[in-house]
């Protein structure tokens, strides 16, 4: 069906590497494919996700929605 000499070599047992370890195996036009993020190291997929907070948006967010812990000590109680 496919014209020949046109089309790219067809791997169908790919191996992703991630880490020097095969992750999984998928099709490719390429026998090897190294990753430095996949579904089980990403922090969205692994509920390990942190957030970055270098201004302060998420306690004053917190603050202002009166969500902070009562535990928490932040900038306002060193100032009282």
């Amino acid at each position: 069906m496919a014209k020949s000499g046109i089309h790219p070599e067809w791997y169908p047992e790919a191996k992703v590497y991630c880490n020097g370890e095969v992750v999984m195996t998928v099709g490719s036009t390429k026998p090897e494919i190294h990753v430095d993020v996949w579904s089980g190291n990403h922090p969205f997929f692994t509920g390990t996700q942190k957030i970055i907070d270098t201004e302060g948006r998420v306690e004053r967010f917190l603050r202002k929605y009166g969500m902070m812990d009562s535990g928490k000590s932040g900038k306002s109680d060193a100032k009282k």
